[in-house]
Formats: C-alpha cells, structure tokens, sequence
C-alpha cells in the first residue's frame, strides 16, 4: 500500500481538504485499498480540531467530505508515509528541515508542482483569512493538483493500476 500525507500549517483548511479530495478522487478510480491517505500540520495550533466550517461546507457542495481531526506532523511520520506533500513552500521548508534529520527527503513534495498545469513552485493560497471565494479556489487548485499526484503515484507504482483493474 501507498502511504500519502498532505500538510499544512494548522491542518484544518488545506490539507483536509486535499485529504478529502484525493479520497474521493481514489474512490472514484477504484483505488481507495491501495492508496491510504492521511493530512497533519506542521504547527499544533489546531490540534484535535474539525476540519474549518467554510473548507467542509465548500467541499460538500461539490459532493466531496471532509472529515478527521487536526494533529502535527511528527518526524516519526516519515517512516509511516511515502509522499509527504506540502500544500505550500513555508510548510515545504520545515517539512524538509526534518527530513534531513530523518532521512527523508526523497518522500517531500510540493503540491502544486506534481500539477503539470500549475507554476513552479506555486503555493496552494491559505483561505483562512478570507471569504468563501478562497475555498472554493482551494478546491479548483487542489482537485487539479489531486489529478497530478495521482499520475505521478502511478508512473511511480504501476501495480497499483493493475488492482483497480482488477
């Protein structure tokens, strides 16, 4: 199995919301057995919190949920993921800071650069601050970014095409 992890800061608007997209997206191509998925951030502020009201209510609309609870990445993550992928280059930095002392660094990636539409280097914007229209760009960034990870997912382990198939 496929272990991914998307992080942000808080981990209650971002990175649940790639969590939900990419889930859904996976269970629509029939690989929810063979990739397991999983969203944390790199601060504590939110830990044990919901994902934000506004991320759930923007991704309900679009038929896609929302669920879990905040928690921290912790260097012990990297032995359990395969991708760790940053929702932007803030987190990207502290998430490769730890690597190095884990030995990791070949699991980090920066979202939107597995997207082959999006810039170099390009964050996914932190809607936290803003109104609706910022989650509902999240969503549009995050559903194109899911589609890239997952070809890249793919490229990399083509065993698991061959389960959906089956």
């Amino acid at each position: 199995m496929v272990r991914v992890c998307f992080v942000c800061l808080g981990n209650i608007c971002r990175s649940p919301t790639a969590e939900g997209v990419f889930r859904h997206l996976l269970r629509r191509r029939g690989l929810a057995g063979a990739i397991e998925v999983d969203s944390a951030g790199t601060s504590a502020y939110h830990v044990g919190e919901p994902p934000d009201a506004r991320a759930t209510a923007a991704a309900a609309r679009r038929g896609i949920r929302l669920s879990g609870r905040a928690r921290q990445f912790k260097p012990e993550d990297f032995a359990r993921f395969d991708y760790v992928v940053a929702m932007d280059r803030a987190n990207l930095r502290r998430l490769r800071e730890m690597a190095r002392r884990a030995g990791a660094l070949d699991k980090v990636f920066l979202f939107r650069d597995l997207d082959p539409d999006s810039p170099e280097g390009a964050d996914v914007p932190d809607p936290y601050y803003g109104g609706p229209d910022g989650f509902e760009e999240v969503l549009d960034i995050v559903e194109a970014g899911a589609e890239g990870l997952l070809a890249h997912i793919l490229r990399q382990h083509p065993e698991i095409a061959g389960e959906a198939a089956r």
